[in-house]
């Protein structure tokens, strides 16, 4: 997402990073696998599923399913361990990625790098040989565009970085429906855009709870450059948008009624919170006080359900 590393939130919060370099084969193994940030690839997944669902019109073809899957586990784990490559210095500057391998010294930098490229070459050569092409150079440019656009790039020089970058997160929907299908359509393209406006307030929220760390690592999350009046402004236009396109998937793929219930349902408690956040800036509560945690939450909800919603309706059909 755009998606990057924003929603690293069980990592420590306190203290300075313990420099441990893994003893044991367990250790290094658990290393290698932080390293692609699994609780991101759990996001992706949540996409990926639901939409072939969609595609098949009910249950998708297991083998299909299961490597699509596999393999775009495994590419989402190659960016994210190129992109730990890439932000090993901002990450050591940061509280809440201190304890990632690589600031910790627990992999060799040169290690991570290869371990990214060889799973992005697996990912890759997996995809095409058991699912299809048209699958594998989707995942294989959602993989470059996080590593080279948003992580080298946009990043560190753009509080915009998030609203582009996040591109790279909405890739899995085209993925999933392109593995069933072998083509695009425009019903995955709705849920793209879904995704894409969901990806900023649910980030923005985030980097407002962890402004000091951004500030820190010299990152121009929008939270760090504007007010957060601001942020929640824009985070309000980009909810709504969410919603609003949210809809659009009933008349495109045909849904049943059960799913624009479901969205709009969803829609209007993720539009509930944003505006409580709101309230919370025009009564003068800041930082913490504000509680912006609540809705990068709400917002997590907001999008498995969602998702959920499609795979379920796509049974009624």
């Amino acid at each position: 997402m755009v998606l990057t590393d924003k929603q690293s939130t069980a990592l420590s919060e306190t203290g300075t990073a313990d420099i441990a370099t893994p003893r044991s084969f367990g250790d290094v193994v658990k290393a290698y696998v932080a390293l692609t940030k699994p609780r991101i690839i759990e996001l992706l997944l949540i996409t990926t599923l639901p939409v072939m669902f969609l595609a098949a019109r009910g249950l998708p073809p297991l083998g299909i399913a299961v490597c699509t899957l596999v393999f775009g586990t495994l590419s989402a784990g190659s960016a994210n361990a190129l992109n730990c490559y890439i932000d090993r210095d901002i990450d050591a500057a940061m509280r809440r990625t201190r304890r990632r391998p690589l600031a910790r010294d627990q992999v060799p930098p040169a290690n991570a790098l290869i371990f990214g490229v060889l799973l992005g070459v697996l990912s890759t050569l997996g995809l095409g040989l058991t699912v299809n092409w048209l699958a594998a150079w989707l995942s294989l440019a959602a993989n470059l565009f996080y590593v080279l656009v948003y992580s080298m790039i946009l990043k560190r020089r753009t509080s915009q970085n998030v609203v582009w970058g996040g591109i790279a997160g909405c890739m899995p929907v085209l993925i999933g429906w392109a593995g069933v299908t072998g083509s695009l359509a425009w019903a995955p393209v709705v849920l793209f855009g879904v995704v894409f406006f969901w990806t900023p307030p649910h980030t923005w929220t985030l980097a407002m709870r962890y402004r000091d760390d951004y500030a820190a690592a010299k990152i121009p999350m929008l939270p760090v450059v504007a007010t957060e009046r601001r942020v929640v402004l824009e985070s309000i236009v980009y909810t709504w948008a969410t919603v609003l396109c949210s809809l659009l998937l009933w008349p495109v793929a045909g849904t049943t009624l059960l799913y624009p219930a479901v969205a709009l349902v969803l829609g209007a408690a993720c539009l509930w919170e944003v505006y409580r956040l709101l309230g919370r800036v025009n009564a003068g509560r800041t930082g913490v006080d504000l509680r912006p945690m609540r809705f990068f939450h709400w917002s997590n909800a907001y999008l498995a359900l969602l998702f959920l919603a499609v795979a379920v309706d796509s049974m009624l059909v």
